[in-house]
C-alpha cells in the first residue's frame, strides 16, 4: 500500500456539510492501490454505538482514487476514522496518523471529528441557479440600438476591432434583442461593465453611480431590466471593485493634493507625490490608469457597498459578477456578501478567479466562480486534441475533488469569454469540435454560459479579436450551430438529471462517457472525439434508451467519429 498517497482533512473539501443532516466524507488513495476503504463513524458522545460503511469510489485521476460516503442522520456531531485494506495489509487512518490498530479506549484522542453544522456555514445555492442558462454580453459590441448615443469616430460594425475602437453598442441594442435571447432559451444575462468610463470595455470606472452616456441612461437600463424580467431573464452586472480609473474623482484628488488629500488612504500608495511614470502606487496588472483600491479602508467599503445597494435596490438586478475577484482582501468580500444577501438571499455573486478558488467558496464570500480550469481542459480535449477521453475525465475528476459537491453544483461554466480567444477560433474553425464541447458544458455540473455570438459562429483570436460586433444579418449565421445551441438549451431545461444529477465517468481512452443520474433516470453524455467509429458501453447497449440530441431511439451500438450524444435511460421502464 502506498501510505504516502493516503489523505483526508477534516472540515474541508474532504469533510463538509451538504445540508444540516448530510455530512459528506471523502478519502484519497493511490490509484488502483487498495481493495476497500471503510468509514467508521458515530456521534462522538455516543461512541459505543458507532458503525461502519464501505466507501464508494467516486472517481480517479492520473495518480489517485477518491472515495466518498454521505452520512445522513439527525445528530451529526461526529467522530470518525478510516480503515484501509489492501490485500493482507490493513491500517487505520486517524487524526493521530496511520495506526496498525484503533484503540476505542482512546477514541476521542484519535478520531477525526465534525463537531457541528450550521445553516449559515453551508454555501447557499440561489433557488434559480441550477435552472439558469447564462449569456455574456460585451455591451459595446452587441448592437447599436440608439445611434445618437454613439461616441465620435465609431468604426463600421463588421470591421475588425482594435484595443481602442468603438462600435456604438449600447443598452438599447440589448433591449431590442431580448426576444432573440428568449427564443434561444437564455434566462440570465451577464453584462460587462456599464458604468461611466472612457474605454470601450469599461473596466476602468470613472463614476460608479452613473451609466456611461454612450450606453444610454438609467431609464433605459430600468426598462431593460423590467422587460428582461417580464421575459423570465435575469440581469447580472459586472462590478470592478479591485481598481478604478485614474479619472475617478477621489484618485484625481490624490493626484492633485498628494498626502493632504482626504482620499489618500483609499488607494495602495507607496509614497508621495503620486507619479504615474514611476508608478509608486499599486495598479491592476501593470496598467497606470487603473489604480487599486485599498479595500480594507472603511470609507472605501462604505462607498462601494453603497454602490451595490443602489443598483440592486433601485433597478432590481439579480446579482453581481466581480472582476479580478482574487485581489481584494477576504474581509472585504465577507462584508460585501452580507450587504448583498441582506437585500435578497437569492442574488447571485460570481467571482472572477481563474485558479483554485476554495478560499472564496466557503459560503461566506462568493456563491460561485467562473470555471476557467474546466474551460482550459475543454480546450485541451476538444480544440487542441492534446489529451484523450480518459485523461479528460481524470482532470475533470481532479477538479471536482477540489470543492464540495454543493460548490461543484454551482459552478459558472464557460468555453470562452471577453478575456480569451473564441472557442471556434481555438478549434481552427472546426464547428463540430465546438458543438461537442458545448454538448459537454451543457451536460456538466453547474450552469452553462454562452459568450455572445458563439451560437451563430462568431470567431476571433485573443482580445481584441474576441470582441467583434454581433452579426445581425441572419443570412450569414451558421444556422446549424445556432439550432444546435437551441436544442442543447431545450434539452437541459427539460431533463432534470442534466441540472440536478449526480455525476460519474465511464470513459475509455477513445470514448468520453459522463453519466448524470437523478431519481430513476440516467443520461449518458457520450462524445467520440476521434476519427474512428467507437462502440458504446454495454450498460447503454443493453438498455432501452433515447438519443436526445438525435431525437430517436438507439438503433446501433456504434458512435460515429466527432459526434456527441445524450442517451437517456429510464431505470423503471
Amino acid at each position: 500500500m502506498n501510505r504516502e498517497a493516503l489523505y483526508h482533512c477534516s472540515k474541508s473539501n474532504y469533510a463538509y456539510p451538504y445540508n444540516l443532516t448530510d455530512i459528506r466524507i471523502r478519502f484519497r488513495t493511490a490509484k488502483d492501490d487498495v481493495d476497500e476503504v471503510r468509514l467508521y463513524y458515530g456521534v462522538k458522545f455516543d461512541w459505543a454505538n458507532k458503525t461502519y460503511r464501505i466507501m464508494t469510489k467516486i472517481g480517479s485521476d492520473e495518480y489517485f482514487d477518491y472515495y466518498q460516503y454521505n452520512i445522513e442522520q439527525e445528530d451529526i456531531r461526529l467522530g470518525y476514522y478510516f480503515e484501509v485494506i489492501a490485500g493482507k495489509e490493513d491500517i487505520y487512518y486517524t487524526e493521530a496518523g496511520i495506526l496498525d490498530a484503533f484503540d476505542d479506549n482512546r477514541a476521542h484522542c484519535l478520531f477525526f471529528q465534525y463537531p457541528s453544522a450550521h445553516y449559515v456555514d453551508i454555501p447557499h445555492k440561489p433557488s434559480w441557479f441550477s435552472d439558469a442558462v447564462f449569456y455574456q454580453i460585451f455591451v459595446e459590441r452587441f448592437d447599436n440600438g440608439k445611434p445618437e448615443n454613439s461616441p465620435d469616430g465609431i468604426v463600421p460594425w463588421d470591421s475588425d476591432p482594435t484595443p481602442k475602437s468603438f462600435y456604438g453598442g449600447d443598452l438599447e441594442g440589448i433591449r431590442k434583442h431580448l426576444s432573440y435571447l428568449q427564443d434561444l432559451g437564455i434566462n440570465a444575462i451577464y453584462l460587462t461593465p456599464i458604468f461611466e468610463s472612457i474605454s470601450n470595455h469599461k473596466y476602468d470606472t470613472i463614476d460608479y453611480m452613473e451609466i456611461d452616456t454612450h450606453f444610454g441612461d438609467k431609464e433605459t437600463f430600468r426598462r431593460l431590466v423590467k422587460e428582461a424580467h417580464d421575459k423570465g431573464i435575469r440581469i447580472i452586472l459586472d462590478a470592478v471593485f479591485n481598481h478604478c480609473s485614474d479619472r475617478f474623482a477621489p484618485f484625481r484628488d490624490v493626484m492633485e493634493h498628494g498626502e493632504s488629500s482626504k482620499y489618500k488612504d483609499w488607494f495602495r500608495i507607496k509614497d508621495f507625490p503620486v507619479s504615474q511614470t514611476e508608478l509608486n502606487y499599486e495598479v491592476f496588472a501593470n496598467v497606470p490608469y487603473m489604480p487599486r483600491f485599498n479595500t480594507a479602508n472603511k470609507e472605501v467599503k462604505e462607498y462601494l457597498f453603497d454602490v451595490v445597494r443602489y443598483w440592486t435596490t433601485e433597478f432590481h438586478i439579480d446579482g453581481w459578477r466581480l472582476d479580478v475577484a482574487d485581489e481584494p482582501d477576504h474581509c472585504f468580500w465577507r462584508e460585501f456578501r452580507n450587504v448583498v444577501k441582506e437585500m435578497d438571499n437569492d442574488l447571485i455573486i460570481i467571482g472572477e478567479v481563474w485558479h483554485d478558488s476554495m478560499p472564496w467558496l466557503l459560503g461566506d464570500q462568493f456563491d460561485t466562480v467562473m470555471n476557467y480550469p474546466i474551460m482550459h481542459q475543454a480546450i485541451n480535449f476538444f480544440a487542441k486534441g492534446d489529451i484523450d477521453a480518459r485523461t479528460f475525465s481524470e482532470v475533470i475528476t481532479m477538479q471536482l475533488m477540489k470543492y464540495p459537491d454543493v460548490i461543484n453544483e454551482m459552478m459558472f461554466n464557460l468555453l470562452d469569454s471577453h478575456d480569451t480567444e473564441r472557442f471556434l477560433f481555438m478549434c481552427k474553425e472546426n464547428k463540430q469540435n465546438l458543438m461537442n464541447a458545448a454538448a459537454f458544458i451543457f451536460g456538466y455540473l453547474g450552469s452553462p454560459c454562452i459568450y455572445y455570438g458563439t451560437e451563430i459562429g462568431l470567431t476571433g483570436g485573443y482580445d481584441p479579436g474576441c470582441r467583434k460586433g454581433f452579426n445581425w444579418n441572419t443570412k450569414e449565421w451558421d444556422h446549424e450551430l445556432h439550432n444546435f445551441y437551441k436544442k442543447l438549451i431545450y434539452i437541459r431545461k427539460s431533463e432534470k438529471p442534466l441540472r440536478y444529477g449526480m455525476i460519474t465517468f465511464e470513459s475509455t481512452k477513445e470514448l468520453f462517457v459522463m453519466k448524470r443520474s437523478y431519481e430513476e433516470i440516467d443520461i449518458y453524455v457520450v462524445i467520440n472525439q476521434t476519427d474512428k467509429v467507437q462502440l458504446l458501453p454495454s450498460d447503454i447497449i443493453q438498455s432501452s434508451c433515447i438519443d436526445l440530441l438525435a431525437n430517436q431511439s438507439l438503433d446501433c451500438n456504434e458512435i460515429s467519429p466527432y459526434t456527441a450524444h445524450y442517451f437517456k435511460i429510464c431505470k423503471g421502464e
